[in-house]
């Protein structure tokens, strides 16, 4: 099948129009339909039929309009279109609950939190995981709820899995969330090792406080020199909270 610019060049001739003819036109329905995305030049146009490249949507509807194609024709353009079309997998409305199972986002979800990190038993304490090289971007990173680590219960339930966003690492002050649920939680390494929790830090910016979910069963809370005792890994950017065996 002819590309998209053998295509697109055998309607402007059926029309007998010239590139720069084609150009004038798209410019004057530009300024008659106020919009700038609609201009195309000459020289673009025959780079388009030459070199068979796609089209934005605004240069396709100017493009349509000039060459008078139908919807078929327009369809026809692009590649993969035929007469029976691939039956595509269901997606849920926006208020329908869906078994991630196939398709992108099951694929996504293996990748964030692979059937390994979720069957396998928790650690007791919490744990920053191993980089997978080429599975998450690089600022990445994903950690485990250890199964003696409450502070963040009910929200964060022992034994879930957490993605860390570590170009996330300066800690918001009151003025930028308006409840625990908009309030950011922060993953932080100490030497004595891994936390994941609220933050705060006093008026001076000299230390780093660790605050539990105001009704966790056994809070937990610590006091390190910021930037000295304690480092922020990252803010938490999605969970998956499960019961620890």
């Amino acid at each position: 099948m002819e590309g998209i610019g053998g295509q697109l060049r055998a309607a402007r001739q059926r029309l007998n129009l010239s590139l720069r003819e084609v150009e004038e036109r798209a410019n004057l329905l530009a300024q008659k339909w106020g919009n700038s995305a609609y201009r195309m030049s000459a020289s673009w146009l025959d780079r388009v039929e030459r070199e068979d490249r796609g089209l934005s949507a605004a240069k396709l509807i100017v493009v349509s309009y000039i060459y008078n194609l139908t919807n078929d024709q327009m369809l026809a353009l692009y590649p993969g279109v035929t007469e029976s079309p691939t039956l595509l997998e269901p997606v849920a409305s926006s208020n329908a609950t869906l078994l991630v199972s196939a398709g992108p986002l099951g694929q996504h979800a293996r990748v964030w939190a692979p059937e390994s990190v979720i069957t396998d038993q928790p650690p007791a304490d919490t744990t920053l995981l191993q980089i997978d090289q080429g599975v998450l971007p690089t600022h990445y990173r994903r950690g485990v709820i250890g199964k003696d680590d409450r502070t963040m219960e009910p929200m964060l339930l022992p034994g879930s899995i957490v993605l860390i966003d570590t170009r996330k690492r300066a800690i918001a002050g009151r003025k930028e969330w308006t409840n625990d649920y908009d309030r950011p939680i922060y993953f932080l390494f100490t030497r004595t090792g891994y936390f994941c929790g609220f933050c705060k830090l006093d008026k001076r910016q000299e230390y780093l406080q660790l605050e539990a979910h105001p009704i966790s069963p056994e809070p937990t809370e610590a006091r390190w020199r910021y930037r000295r005792e304690v480092e922020v890994v990252g803010t938490v950017a999605a969970m998956f909270t499960r019961r620890a065996a």
